[in-house]
C-alpha cells in the first residue's frame, strides 16, 4: 500500500483477487491510476486449465487448490482496466475473458541469465572425449510428466536407435517405465539454484521442450527455448504456439509434434554435430536480437508505457520538496499554518514545482500505510506516525525515513525544504545526505537544539539555558542518548545548504549554539493579513480581551486566569479560544474560576471567520512564559488593529512598540505583572481609543517570505545567484557530490 503511493503505473502480476488485493485496486482507483493485470500463464480459464493433462500427476486437495484460484485470477483480471500477456494464444483468451484491452509483452532474457551464459561461453564447450551425445530435459517442478509423455516414444525410440543418445533429467518428473531398460543412460538430478541449472544445461548437446497440444500448453512462452538458445544449444521443441512464434525449423531449431517427429529431429541432430553448432549458434543470436532486454523493452514495452527512463527536467524548473509534521487537511499550529502558504505560494512561482512529505491521523483499516493525496492542488505525501513512539523515534524515526526515500526517489527534487520535523524525525534528513540533495531548513523552534521542543521544562518553567549543554540536560531529561542527539542534530544543522528563522531572537539562539552567523538568515514569518477594514467598535462597549494559547502554561494560560481573578473589577469579558472544540472535544472550563468580569469560550477561528474574531477582541493576551520563535497571533491581531499585551522576550515581542500599539511586559512569571498590564488598558483612554496600528508597514507578508525564500532555494540548488550572496554564495554550502557550485 505505501509503495502504491509513489507510482504512476500500477501492474498486477499473477495476482487473485483477495481481499487485500481488492483493497489495493481500490486505493489505484483513489489515485487516479488505471491497473494492469499480467500473467504468463492460462490460469484464469476453468474449462482450458482443466484439459491441461499435467493436473492429473497431482493429488485431489492441490488440484482442487490451484482450481479454485482460477475465478479469482479472472476476477481480478476483469477487475482492472488493461491487462498484458506473455504470448499472443494468452492474449487472445484474455480478450475471449471480456478484457478489451491486452497488450502483449513477451518473457524476456535477463540480464542475470545473459551474464550467467556469458560466464559459461568464455570457458569454452564442454567435451565429452567417449562421443556421448547429451539430451537435457528441465522439468522444474512435478506438473510436467504429461508434456513429457507427449514426446516420450520418440525420445525413447531415437535413444534405442542410437545408442550414444543420453537423457539428463533436472528437477522432478514421473518417467515411463519404458526408460528403465535405457539403464544408465538416463539420469535424473534434483533441481537446483537458476546458476547451477544452466551449467548443467550448457552440457547438452540437444535441448528438448515437450508440451502437450492444450489450449493451456500454446499459451505458454518460449522460456526453454531462451535458456538454450543463449547457450548456443540446439533446440527440439513441441508446435505449441509460443515456440512457432520463435523457432524456424531447420534454422534455428527444429519443431516436433508427434512420435514420429521427435524420433527424427533427434536422430537428425545425433548424426550431424555441424547442424547442431550451426542451429545453436544461430539461436543464440536470434534470441538476444529478439529477446534481450533492450529488444523487448523497445520493441514491446515501450509501445505500451511509453519511454522508459528518466524524463530530461527543463533546468529552469526548481523542485522543492517541503516537509512538516502537519499538513492539510491535517492543519495543526503555526509552523504548519507557515509551510503550507510557503509550498503554496512557491508554486505559485515561475518554473516551480512543489510536492510535499508530512504525516497522517489513524485511519480505519489503512494501518501504518502510507497516504498520497493532492493537499492545495500539491502532490502529498502522508505517512502514519506510531502512537507511543520511544524518545528515539521521536527525533530518528527510521520507518519514516524509508517512505521519504521512497518519495524523494518519485519526486526527485531539486532542494528539500524542512519546516517542523518533530516526529517525522532527523532519518528524513539524512536521506538527504546520502543522495546529495541540498536541502533547507526553516528553524520554527528549539527542536533542533533542545529534547523539549520549545525548551520548557517538565516543571513549566523555561529552561535558563542559553548555550545548551546536554550535561545539564540530564537534570530535566535523564536519559542516556541526549549527547547523541545533540552530536546528530547538529551535523544536520552544518551540512544544510541554509538555515532560516523566523525571528532576529531566534536566529540568535541557534548562533549562540554554534551556528555561524553567515550560514542562518531571518526570513520572517507571513500570516494572513485580513480581508476587509476592523468593524467599528461598538459604543459603550467593556473591554474585551481575548487569549488563543490553550491550555498550556508555558503560553500564559496559568499566568491569565490567576491575573483576572484577582482582577477587583467587572469592567471586561474575556474571550478563550480552545483549539479542540472544532475536532468535538474541549480542554478548556471556566465553571471553577473566580471572577468578576465575564469568561466565554470559544472555537479557534479559521481562516474565513479570523477577522470576525479579532472584531470582538480590543487587547489580544500573549504573556508566553518563553522566547517564542515568532509569535504568529501577535502579527494577526497587530494588522487587525488590536492593542496586544505580550511578554518582552522572543520573536513575539519584536513588532510591538510599548505604548504605540501594545504593552510589553517582563518574562517574570507573576500574575501581579500581567494584572497590572490588565489595569491599565482599562483605564487607559489611548487603548480604549484604540485607532490602529501606525506600524502595520513593517509587518510581515507571505508574498515578500516566499519571494524570498524562491530566490533562496534556487541559489541553494544552484538554479540561480542572489544579490544578497554575489556570485560566489557566501554561507551557502551543498553536500558534495550534489552537481551544485
Amino acid at each position: 500500500m505505501s509503495a502504491l503511493q509513489a507510482c504512476t503505473q500500477v501492474i498486477f502480476y499473477r495476482v487473485p483477487a483477495f481481499e487485500a488485493v481488492n483493497a489495493l485496486l481500490a486505493e489505484t482507483r483513489r489515485l487516479g491510476l488505471s491497473p494492469w493485470w499480467e500473467v504468463d500463464d492460462l490460469i484464469f480459464s476453468a474449462a482450458d486449465y482443466r484439459r491441461n493433462g499435467n493436473l492429473d500427476t497431482l493429488g485431489a486437495a492441490e488440484r482442487a487448490q490451484l482450481l479454485s484460484g482460477v475465478r479469482l485470477f479472472r476476477s481480478c483480471l476483469l477487475a482492472c482496466d488493461r491487462a498484458i500477456a506473455s504470448t499472443r494464444a494468452l492474449a487472445g483468451a484474455m480478450r475471449g475473458a471480456g478484457m478489451a484491452h491486452v497488450t502483449v509483452i513477451e518473457n524476456a532474457l535477463d540480464e542475470q541469465t545473459i551474464a550467467i551464459a556469458g560466464h559459461i561461453l568464455a570457458h569454452g564447450p564442454h567435451r565429452r572425449p567417449d562421443g556421448e551425445i547429451r539430451i537435457v530435459y528441465g522439468s522444474g517442478t512435478n506438473t510436467h510428466d504429461a508434456d513429457f509423455r507427449s514426446a516420450a516414444g520418440g525420445i525413447l525410440a531415437a535413444m534405442q536407435a542410437e545408442p550414444r543418445l543420453s537423457l539428463h533429467i533436472i528437477g522432478e518428473l514421473g518417467l515411463p517405465e519404458s526408460f528403465r531398460a535405457l539403464g544408465g543412460r538416463v539420469k535424473c538430478q534434483p533441481g537446483r539454484d537458476f546458476a547451477a541449472y544452466m551449467a548443467l544445461l550448457a552440457q547438452a548437446d540437444i535441448s528438448i521442450a515437450p508440451l502437450e497440444p492444450t489450449a493451456f500448453n500454446d499459451a505458454k512462452s518460449a522460456i526453454k527455448f531462451l535458456e538454450a538458445g543463449i547457450l548456443a544449444i540446439p533446440s527440439v521443441c513441441s508446435g505449441r504456439d509460443a515456440f512457432l512464434c520463435v523457432v524456424r525449423s531447420g534454422e534455428n531449431g527444429l519443431l516436433a509434434d508427434t512420435p514420429q517427429d521427435w524420433c527424427q529431429a533427434l536422430l537428425t541432430l545425433a548424426a550431424d554435430a555441424p547442424l547442431r553448432r550451426r542451429l545453436g549458434q544461430q539461436a543464440r543470436r536470434d534470441v538476444l536480437a529478439r529477446s534481450s532486454p533492450d529488444a523487448i523493452t523497445r520493441t514491446q514495452v515501450e509501445p505500451a508505457f511509453g519511454r522508459i527512463g528518466p524524463a530530461t527536467p527543463d533546468p529552469r524548473t526548481l523542485r522543492v520538496l517541503c516537509a512538516n509534521v502537519y499538513y492539510a487537511p491535517q492543519s495543526f499550529g503555526g509552523a504548519t499554518l507557515v509551510a503550507e502558504e510557503m509550498a503554496a505560494h512557491l508554486a505559485r512561482q515561475p518554473h516551480t514545482q512543489v510536492t510535499v512529505f508530512t504525516s497522517r491521523p489513524d485511519l480505519p483499516g489503512r494501518g501504518r500505510a502510507a497516504l498520497r493525496y493532492v493537499a492545495n492542488g500539491l502532490d502529498t505525501l502522508a505517512v502514519s506516525l506510531p502512537p507511543g513512539a520511544d524518545a528515539i523515534a521521536a527525533f530518528d524515526n527510521t520507518e519514516v525515513a524509508e517512505e521519504f526515500a521512497r518519495w524523494v526517489e518519485a519526486c526527485r527534487p531539486d532542494i528539500v525544504h524542512f519546516h517542523a520535523m518533530q516526529g517525522l524525525g532527523l532519518g528524513c534528513v539524512r536521506v538527504c545526505m546520502e543522495k546529495a540533495i541540498p536541502y533547507v531548513m526553516t528553524l520554527h523552534d528549539a527542536w533542533w537544539l533542545c529534547a523539549r521542543q520549545f525548551m520548557v521544562q517538565a516543571d513549566g518553567r523555561v529552561c535558563s539555558q542559553t548555550v545548551i549543554d546536554p550535561r545539564l540536560c540530564q537534570l530535566c531529561i535523564p536519559a542516556p542518548y541526549l549527547q547523541a542527539r545533540h552530536d546528530l542534530m547538529h551535523a544536520a544543522l552544518r551540512q544544510a545548504a541554509l538555515l532560516l528563522a523566523p525571528s532576529e531572537s531566534h536566529r540568535a539562539l541557534y548562533v549562540a549554539n554554534g551556528v555561524p552567523p553567515a550560514r542562518i538568515r531571518v526570513n520572517s514569518n507571513g500570516f494572513v493579513w485580513p480581508a476587509r477594514a476592523r468593524a467599528p467598535r461598538p459604543t459603550g462597549r467593556v473591554l474585551r480581551f481575548g487569549y488563543v494559547g490553550g491550555v498550556d502554561h508555558v503560553k500564559g494560560y496559568t499566568l491569565v486566569r490567576r491575573a483576572f481573578e484577582s482582577l477587583a473589577r467587572a469592567d471586561w469579558e474575556l474571550e478563550l479560544v480552545d483549539n479542540t472544540l472544532n475536532l468535538g472535544l474541549h480542554s478548556l472550563g471556566t465553571r471553577s474560576w473566580r471572577v468578576r468580569g465575564r469568561v466565554v469560550v470559544v472555537p479557534a477561528y479559521t481562516r474565513a471567520t479570523m477577522d470576525s474574531f479579532y472584531d470582538g477582541i480590543d487587547v489580544l493576551l500573549c504573556p508566553s512564559q518563553c522566547h517564542e520563535s515568532y509569535g504568529l497571533s501577535v502579527r494577526e491581531a497587530l494588522a487587525r488593529d488590536v492593542w496586544v499585551v505580550t511578554t518582552d522576550a522572543g520573536g513575539q515581542a519584536e513588532d510591538v512598540t510599548h505604548g504605540m500599539n501594545g504593552t510589553l511586559i517582563p518574562l517574570d512569571g507573576r500574575p501581579e505583572t500581567l494584572r497590572s498590564a490588565l489595569e491599565h488598558c482599562l483605564d487607559s483612554p489611548v487603548i480604549r481609543g484604540y485607532a490602529g496600528n501606525p506600524d502595520r508597514a513593517r509587518l510581515g507578508t507571505f508574498a515578500r517570505q516566499s519571494a524570498q525564500l524562491g530566490q533562496w532555494l534556487r541559489v541553494a540548488a544552484g538554479k540561480a545567484t542572489s544579490p544578497d550572496y554575489g556570485e560566489n554564495p557566501q554561507g551557502v554550502r551543498v553536500p558534495a557530490g550534489s552537481g551544485v557550485s
